[in-house]
């Protein structure tokens, strides 16, 4: 998978979770949680569900890398 693909794939989950989310107005480098109003529960949901779509492990480590638009889709694609 791309920088592109993950990226798509990021906004696709978002948008099941939160399915009013503008991503034109979002910026890739902001802060997710704060961008969309994710709750912990709505974060987790986000990390379960991208694991299991890319097929690959995210581990609780890595939510930090998570916490962007950018930053989550760099992690799919260097893990797939």
């Amino acid at each position: 998978m791309n920088q592109d693909q993950a990226e798509e794939l990021v906004k696709e989950v978002l948008l099941d979770i939160v399915p009013d989310a503008d991503f034109t107005e979002t910026d890739a480098q902001a802060d997710l949680r704060q961008e969309l109003e994710l709750d912990s529960m709505d974060f987790l949901t986000l990390v379960e569900r991208l694991s299991a779509r890319a097929g690959c492990r995210i581990d609780e480590d890595d939510y930090p890398r998570m916490a962007t638009l950018a930053g989550s889709a760099a992690l799919l694609a260097e893990r797939t």
